[in-house]
């Protein structure tokens, strides 16, 4: 979690000195091979811009996406999700956010989870969607009622919102 919140929020060589001691560490460890380093690195690759090797460098999570454990809250669906915002490919980043919302059992509470609706909204506003757009909007801001109102990415959401009206 620690790699993957650090590339997150752009440290990219923090992530990547994280994510290379956990490639040291568990060089056959299934789940760290296959599921926690190709979302770090997906990650560091959104981060510097490139898109189409994020949704690559995630090929090899796909097998793992819907196991359930101490760290799966499918984090490789979710940024394979953003990859596809990022490219411009409303439909296939709408078909990851609603697999994450289809399988809520395995995202449990993860902020991801609620995160997906907002990026939901920004598939269905990319595939020209406006009416499920609004709707994705809306169930995020449900979930977000109690929130502060000064959060970031709820003020970013709020004016994207106003701009469907």
């Amino acid at each position: 979690m620690t790699a993957i919140a650090l590339a997150t929020a752009g440290d990219i060589p923090a992530a990547n000195r994280v994510a290379d001691e956990l490639n040291r560490k568990y060089p056959s460890d299934t789940r760290t091979q296959n599921y926690v380093l190709p979302s770090v690195r997906a990650l560091v690759e959104l981060r510097q811009g490139r898109a189409a090797k994020a949704v690559e460098i995630l090929q090899p999570a796909r097998q793992f996406e819907l196991a359930s454990g101490d760290f799966t809250f499918m984090v490789p669906t979710y940024v394979r999700g953003l990859a596809y915002l990022q490219l411009g490919k409303g439909p296939e980043a709408a078909a990851e956010f609603q697999k994450m919302l289809d399988h809520r059992g395995v995202v449990t509470n993860f902020v991801t989870g609620a995160l997906a609706h907002l990026q939901l909204g920004r598939a269905y506003v990319l595939s020209g969607d406006t009416a499920q757009a609004k709707t994705a909007y809306q169930n995020f801001f449900a979930l977000w009622k109690d929130a502060d109102p000064d959060i970031p990415i709820l003020q970013q959401a709020k004016a994207e919102y106003a701009k469907l009206k």
